[in-house]
């Protein structure tokens, strides 16, 4: 099966049922696949072929979504572009996959004068909007015929091209193949137990593999997308209250905010759910205050581009308030979701067993098919069909997967290791402390010792010595911070939103033979 069978079936079965809300317009499940098929063939008159590259640079739209949707239909490979990157960022990536298309939206017109020079000789742009002319997008779709298009992909064809963060270097392009994705899908649709009745409200942008995830898992059994172009806390708001959203997809960062906002004005909110959360754990505090608030509807997954979804804490996991191993297993991420098979791994490949820390390692129908163009790479990522996802972790004897850090964020001071993730926790437990971040620092005596960034809640009051203190209660002496700095704000990855950890390393490792002690 691939994704333009989902499109398909959604169009004949649920015709009427509306498919996408966005910015007052509703588009319905006919509606879309009929401008799916008409935009595949548009595409073939304009020379496209199998395998060739769209890329999208444009913030989430439906239109978006027909250019993923017809890459699935097709057999094209659809590109998203992270907007928020530099043109020189966006030029390597364009340099990289060599699309036959670029379409973007009209705010990024100046921009795409900037990259035309990264694009190869033979390559078309075309413009989003009702106002782009002959030559846009509407016009070509408008032009081209509603009948299924001649070109059907293949189940072995790549669908996307998703652009890494770039956290553990430069980024690459992860191949995602058709049939992978429509059985990601149907496995985090289970997990969601997702329905035909449900709308899902997505704002994570389409470039990132998390609000695509979400989406296509929705999509897949006929719900309805309330699709944002950006996160408003009070918008978001107010449009789950006036949309009666069942289902919802945000990073912490975002519940934090909207918990904020519901605070100051409260919305009607008893039509959603499920809120899933990703990107980033959630730390124990904040989840014991957001189901203080909204019930258990929240779960968990953690995944990676390169795989997909590999785990879920689901709702009636749940425990905040429960007794201490219930508490202990919300720092979780869940268990295995059905069809993905997880192992702990040492250094040479070996399966450790339960309790012992190693590399996580995960498999299942979703795994990338590689790195575009880059073999060696791809080699050195899929160990026997396995993904290392560089993440250290391990199980316990319930088979809840516990991740201790990034395997490149562990600090050893000392001789004994020290892992970011739970030092965070303690300082996330401090009622003052919004956000926070580890991470080890160069120590002439130690190796390396912890450093702490931390941001405060609006009105939140503490200073070093005191959060050091505070830590105390929750760590092993030689695990809490040796030195606090206070931000507004810490830095964030424009693709994911996750704090840039490799920022906040980097003074302090500037001109150093190693990156750790």
């Amino acid at each position: 099966m691939i994704l333009g069978d989902i499109v398909d079936h959604n169009a004949r079965c649920l015709r009427d049922r509306p498919a996408f809300l966005f910015e007052g317009r509703a588009v319905t499940h006919g509606e879309f696949g009929q401008r799916v098929r008409r935009l595949g063939n548009a595409l073939l008159a304009l020379g496209l072929e199998r395998g060739d590259r769209i890329a999208i640079l444009a913030q989430n739209c439906p239109e978006y979504m027909e250019l993923y949707c017809v890459a699935g239909m097709c057999g094209f490979i659809a590109v998203g572009m992270n907007y928020r990157l530099s043109a020189a960022d966006q030029a390597a990536i364009l340099r990289d996959c060599a699309p036959a298309l670029l379409v973007y939206d009209q705010e990024y017109e100046d921009r795409v004068r900037e990259l035309r020079t990264a694009l190869p000789a033979h390559a078309r742009t075309m413009k989003l909007g009702g106002d782009a002319g002959e030559a846009g997008y509407e016009a070509a779709i408008a032009r081209a015929d509603a009948a299924p298009p001649p070109l059907r992909a293949r189940d072995d064809d790549t669908a996307f091209l998703i652009y890494t963060s770039g956290t553990t270097g430069a980024a690459k392009g992860v191949m995602l193949g058709n049939a992978g994705q429509v059985e990601q899908a149907r496995m985090l649709a289970l997990s969601h137990g997702a329905q035909p009745t449900d709308r899902m409200l997505i704002v994570m942008p389409a470039y990132h593999i998390g609000g695509t995830t979400e989406l296509l898992s929705y999509l897949a059994c006929g719900a309805t997308i309330v699709l944002h172009r950006r996160f408003d806390a009070r918008e978001i708001l107010e449009s789950m209250a006036r949309h009666r959203v069942t289902a919802a997809h945000f990073a912490p960062i975002m519940i934090q905010a909207l918990l904020d906002e519901q605070e100051r004005q409260a919305v009607d909110l008893s039509s959603l759910q499920t809120v899933c959360y990703a990107s980033a754990p959630m730390s124990v505090a904040l989840s014991r205050r957001a189901h203080r608030a909204l019930g258990r509807i929240f779960m968990q997954v953690y995944g990676m581009t390169e795989h997909g979804p590999g785990t879920a804490l689901l709702k009636h996991q749940h425990e905040p308030e429960g007794d201490s191993a219930q508490a202990a297993r919300m720092a979780s991420a869940g268990q295995p979701i059905p069809g993905v098979a997880i192992r702990i791994v040492d250094e040479q490949g070996r399966e450790l067993e339960q309790g012992r820390i190693g590399e996580i390692a995960m498999r299942s129908a979703a795994i990338m098919q590689g790195y575009w163009g880059k073999p060696a790479e791809t080699a050195a990522a899929l160990d026997g069909g396995w993904m290392k996802t560089g993440d250290l972790g391990y199980f316990d004897e319930d088979h809840y997967l516990f991740i201790v850090d990034r395997k490149k964020d562990m600090i050893i001071s000392g001789g004994e290791n020290i892992y970011s993730r739970e030092v965070e926790e303690a300082l996330l437990l401090h009622p003052a402390v919004l956000e926070a971040a580890v991470i080890g620092v160069p120590d002439e005596k130690w190796g390396e010792s912890v450093k702490a960034f931390v941001a405060l809640k609006a009105g939140g009051q503490t200073d070093e010595r005191a959060l050091i203190e505070h830590c105390r209660q929750w760590l092993a002496s030689y695990k809490k911070p040796r030195s606090i700095e206070f931000m507004a704000a810490l830095p964030r990855l424009p693709s994911t939103n996750k704090i840039d950890k490799k920022a906040l390393r980097a003074p302090y490792w500037a001109n150093k033979a190693r990156q750790v002690a």
